[in-house]
Formats: C-alpha cells, structure tokens, sequence
C-alpha cells in the first residue's frame, strides 16, 4: 500500500486526470486496461495518451501489467487517492494536506485543511491489506458479486461509513461532524481528544462507564449495532466526553447475530474499565431490555435487513409506506435453512432425519425443473416412496466412501501432489516492464503460426 505522497499532484495537468478518470472507467468492466480503450474513453489522441500513460506508470500512479489474454493499465492506490482528492479540492473540500494521525486494518487517518483553515480529518480506506483481507467473512460489501476489486470494495465502505456518520450526526448522537465524501475518502471534523485506549486516569471513572453503555442502548434503540465499540474507537475530548468513530461494521438489531454483537460490545468496555481502571459494575445493559424508537436500519439498509422488515417496522412506527408489499423468495435461505437442518439431524444422530430432509428438497427442487432430471438407469427420487429413497440414498453414500486403492498407492498420489503444489506455488510472477514485451510475444506467435501453415502448405521446412 505504502504512503500517500501528494508532492506530484500539482504537476499533474488536466488531461493526466482524464487519463486516469479513464482508466477508472474501464476498470469497471476490466481487469487490465488496454492503450487504445483508455484513449478512446479519455476522447485523446492515441500518441498523446501513450505518452501520459508512461508518465503515470513512472510516478506509480498506475501499473502496466500482463495478463492472460493481453496486456493493460491498472489504477494503483496512490492513483485512486489522486482522483479523490482532486475531485475534493475542486469543491474547495481540501486545499492543504497534512501529516498522518492514524493507521487502521483498513484505513489510513490524515489532517487536512479547506480554504478557510481549518483543519479537518481526513479518512483514506484501505481495504485489501495482508492484516484484513477476509473482507467476506467480516463485512457483507460483496452482497450477490463473486468478486470485486479491493479499490471498489474500499469505496463501498466509505460510503456506507458516510451515510452512517450523516444519519447518526442528524439524531445527535456523539460522532464527528461529516463533512463530504468521494470515492474512498471521507472527510469530517477533526475531534480534538486522546483515544480511550492511550487514556490513563479518568475524574469520574463511573460517570464515564455508564455515559458509554447508554450509548450502546441508545445505539440499539435506534435499530443499530456498533459491531466494535471498544477503547480503539472511542476518543475522549478534554472535558471527558466521548465521541464514538469508525462505523463500517455496523448492523442492524434484526441481523441474525445481533445479540452477540450488542454483548460483544458490551463486554469490551466492561474488560477494558476492569484492566485499566479496576472498575467492575454488575449492571450493564443486556439485548433483551432493547426497545426500538427509530427505524435508523431501515433508513440505510443495514446489514440482516430486509425490504420486508422495513414494511413491518414502519408500519409499527406509524410512517407511510406503499400499500403494495412485494414478496421475496430466497433461494439462498432456503438450502442454508435444510443445510442447517441437514447439520442438527446429523449432530444429533438422526440419520433419517436427515436423508429424508435431503431428499425432500431434491424432490421438490425436480418438480419445480431446478435440477436437471436424472438418467432411467439413474435412481429416482420423485417415484419411489421415502423408505426406499432413503435406503438407496444410505447404499450409494456407502459406495461413495468404499475404495479398492491401495494404501501405498494413496500415499503415492498425495506425496505427488504436495510436490506439484509447492513447485508451483515457488514460481515468481513474471511483470513485464512494459508495452514492447507485449508487441515482441504477438509477433513471435504470429511468426510462429505463419511458419506451421506455411510448411506444410508451400513445402517450407
């Protein structure tokens, strides 16, 4: 990722940036950039864009790689923060850039200032990092995609943080005034104050204890969960008042794990009064005293809602919404539904619990003409009665596991595909430096086609 080095970007000339707008562009649809595409959306000259592309590379504001099939430009971090930054200071957001404040697992903290002066906090999100990179376990940004880059991963977090920050800033709880957003950057107000975690003596330890779980309950009230509301994100002002930040993770009081993030929460602050001010209270707020007042969740579409729960809590809070209701079905849910039930019937030992639910959902699946339908030879579930199902579904689970391998012979294969893996994984990626190693590897195949054809058509050795 490496730091942010603005020096060059009052050198850079307006159609550097349509050169890079560009390459974001076709990112879009593209893994790699080529030449002519970049061109072509940046309404430049070819010649031109050529050359402002290896002046870009050489600032490593963009990367020339090779791929499978052909050879493009990629946006680089430091080009992705050039783009959001030029696109604050023309809206006078920014004028000056400060020194950084702060380093995050997935986001770099900077001063920056606007026009008039005053400083400002400046929150770059760096998803993607060695540190954080299970992004599909502990974040739901990639909803339905099967993949996406870190670069747009990054910018979704930032606006999710955003509206998160706008909407709570609104209802008056204690959290950094926003002040704009664009791409991955947010910029707000810069809090004056200490981390809670570099905080060493407290006046009144009690006061502040319970000024922190209120601010839990008030969270949940509000139809949100922090998700990691402990002393790294907790900043206390000199009048020792707290201004929670960092809000990417939050989710709903509906999500399927809430109670287990509203405890997780609470248990933070309650470890961390104990280690670091040998306070201990028996009282602490608990995720079934929660009374709903706001409908904040479905206002941003948190994480575990849904359209439909939407419709329910409005209509509890007494907001109009359309009178026509739509109907989802979830495929997804369903099979996670029989899986899970699949996993409990197996746990508990029940096997036929669990064939009989598999084969249920086969069955129902072949009905609806979701699944291919099975050869005469093959067995077929819809025609027999669910004994029979169920003992074919037993005999052919047990001549799946039956084999006639030897054990030497299984040791053998496995040993050869151990080595197979660590020679491949030893083999360093080869980057090309830039576009004549492209140019060289089309003409060698061209040469290279023209001679197979040409010798066995003109009699050319």
């Amino acid at each position: 990722m490496g730091k942010l080095n603005v020096s060059m970007m009052r050198y850079l000339t307006p159609e550097d940036f349509r050169v890079l707008t560009s390459i974001e562009m076709g990112m879009k649809n593209h893994e790699l950039v080529p030449a002519p595409m970049a061109a072509s959306i940046a309404n430049l000259q070819h010649g031109g864009v050529h050359k402002l592309l290896r002046e870009l590379c050489k600032h490593k504001l963009l990367s020339y790689e090779r791929g499978k099939k052909y050879d493009g430009y990629r946006l680089t971090n430091a080009g992705y923060d050039y783009l959001a930054l030029h696109s604050l200071t023309k809206r006078g957001v920014v004028s000056s850039f400060g020194n950084q404040i702060g380093v995050g697992k997935e986001s770099n903290i900077y001063v920056v200032a606007n026009g008039e002066g005053d400083a400002l906090c400046l929150k770059l999100h760096r998803l993607g990092r060695i540190c954080f990179r299970k992004v599909t376990e502990k974040r739901d940004y990639h909803k339905h995609r099967k993949s996406a880059s870190w670069l747009y991963l990054s910018r979704i977090s930032a606006t999710k943080e955003a509206a998160y920050m706008r909407a709570l800033h609104e209802r008056g709880f204690p959290v950094p005034r926003p002040v704009d957003s664009n791409r991955h950057c947010v910029v707000m107000e810069l809090v004056k104050g200490e981390l809670l975690n570099h905080v060493t003596e407290v006046g009144n330890v009690e006061a502040l204890y319970d000024e922190l779980m209120n601010l839990i309950v008030r969270f949940a009230a509000a139809g949100v969960i922090h998700g990691d509301f402990n002393e790294f994100n907790i900043i206390l002002t000199a009048k020792e008042k707290p201004v929670i930040i960092d809000f990417p993770q939050m989710v709903s009081i509906k999500h399927p794990n809430a109670e287990f993030f509203f405890d997780r929460d609470v248990n933070c602050i309650r470890t961390f009064f104990k280690r670091r001010f040998g306070y201990e209270s028996e009282l602490y707020p608990k995720f079934s005293d929660v009374e709903r007042c706001d409908n904040l969740d479905a206002e941003l579409l948190c994480s575990g809602f849904t359209k439909k729960m939407a419709q329910d809590i409005n209509r509890e809070l007494g907001i109009d919404s359309s009178d026509e209701e739509e109907e989802f079905s979830d495929a997804t849910g369903t099979v996670d539904l029989i899986t899970k039930q699949i996993k409990d019937s197996s746990i508990s030992g029940d096997t036929d619990a669990k064939h009989y639910s598999t084969i249920d959902f086969i069955a129902e699946q072949m009905k609806n003409n979701r699944l291919p339908e099975k050869d005469e030879e093959s067995q077929s579930f819809g025609s027999e009665s669910e004994s029979s199902c169920c003992d074919d579904f037993e005999i052919a689970s047990m001549r799946s596991t039956a084999t006639t391998i030897p054990p030497d012979e299984v040791k053998k294969r496995v040993k050869k595909q151990i080595a197979v893996k660590e020679k491949k994984d030893q083999r360093v990626k080869r980057v090309a430096k830039g576009e004549a190693s492209a140019v060289t590897r089309s003409r060698r195949e061209n040469r290279n086609t023209v001679k197979q054809y040409s010798s066995g058509f003109w009699g050319y050795d």
